[in-house]
């Protein structure tokens, strides 16, 4: 029986943090990342071609942010999570991500 990998989609804008994520999660059997993007626009178009399981989204990015970026992934790919990235631990940051459709957050 083939073993299912997690498979995700890692979204920066910060080059550095998406390869750091990506080194860390590939020491993990049961997930594949399997792809990165830098932008809330980018994301979009690889979420609608790849339908990853969880996209891990940066919840502050230049032009489309991450709450936007989650309401409209969750339009596209009802069926893929978002988990929002971020280093605000307020609930202003933190509660519109969740109401738009992220299933949780890191700090």
């Amino acid at each position: 029986m083939k073993h299912h990998r997690t498979s995700l989609l890692i979204v920066d804008d910060h080059e550095v943090v998406r390869s750091g994520i990506r080194s860390y999660l590939e020491k993990i059997s049961d997930f594949h990342v399997v792809g990165e993007a830098s932008s809330g626009e980018e994301a979009l178009s690889m979420v609608g071609e790849l339908i990853p399981d969880i996209v891990l989204l940066d919840l502050i990015m230049p032009g489309m942010d991450g709450i936007e970026t989650t309401r409209r992934i969750r339009q596209i790919s009802p069926r893929t999570k978002v988990v929002v990235l971020t280093s605000y631990h307020e609930d202003a940051h933190i509660f519109p991500a969740l109401k738009a459709g992220a299933i949780s957050y890191i700090l």
